[in-house]
């Protein structure tokens, strides 16, 4: 009878172990799936804010588009009264106003009066949609000119015999930036003209520089 009752003790205490490490297998296997479970809701949510933080960038980036980073220089071809492209002047943005580089070939040698004026259109041959000088302050025209000078009136384009222009040319206070003082992008735009004959610097309203020969348009009109 001692026998047999340690026999069923002992067989009670195998059963008990076999429950207990079944319920600690479950144990573990439950663990391991809400584990499981844990670690794809957090992907998820990673994922979710992964892709709105590509959103974000995206529209960051769509609301910088065309932002005044995007006109800190500005390309202008230039035309003669054939309508023929005689060459470009590129404006960059600079800290105290613009600076014009001015590449043209085939032009005939001479000094000629130049100007930034005030409307964005320069239609060969005569170019007079281009309006008058830029003049914001409402002053007169000329370098000379007590009363003056127009923030659009330039240095006169000297071009030597084989007709080759590489100037540049620092023009103040005038910038290429929208809603700033001077701002060269303006409602009715503007552009760059050359005349026939050079610029007296005193003259108003254009130093009797002739007719107009060469032009292009910095800003079009933005209606």
């Amino acid at each position: 009878m001692l026998k047999n009752g340690r026999f069923v003790m002992l067989s009670g205490a195998v059963l008990m172990l076999a429950a207990c490490t079944t319920n600690d297998t479950t144990d573990e296997t439950n663990g391991s799936q809400e584990d499981g479970v844990t670690q794809i809701e957090e992907s998820g949510q990673e994922d979710a804010a992964t892709d709105e933080t590509s959103d974000e960038t995206e529209d960051l980036d769509l609301e910088n588009a065309g932002t005044d980073e995007e006109v800190a220089s500005i390309t202008v071809e230039m035309y003669n009264t054939e309508a023929e492209r005689v060459g470009r002047a590129i404006f960059d943005e600079g800290e105290n106003g613009v600076t014009i580089i001015l590449t043209l070939e085939d032009i005939p040698a001479g000094e000629y009066g130049m100007h930034i004026h005030e409307v964005g259109m320069a239609t060969p041959p005569t170019f007079e949609d281009a309006g008058s000088h830029f003049n914001p302050t409402d002053a007169e025209h000329g370098f000379d000119n007590e009363a003056g000078h127009h923030l659009g009136d330039l240095p006169n384009l000297v071009v030597p015999e084989n007709g080759i222009v590489n100037e540049v040319i620092e023009v103040e206070k005038v910038s290429l930036l929208p809603d700033v003082d001077y701002t060269l992008a303006t409602e009715e735009g503007t552009s760059l003209i050359i005349h026939t004959e050079a610029d007296d610097y005193e003259t108003d309203p254009s130093g009797d520089s002739g007719e107009r020969m060469i032009g292009g348009v910095i800003f079009a009109p933005q209606n």
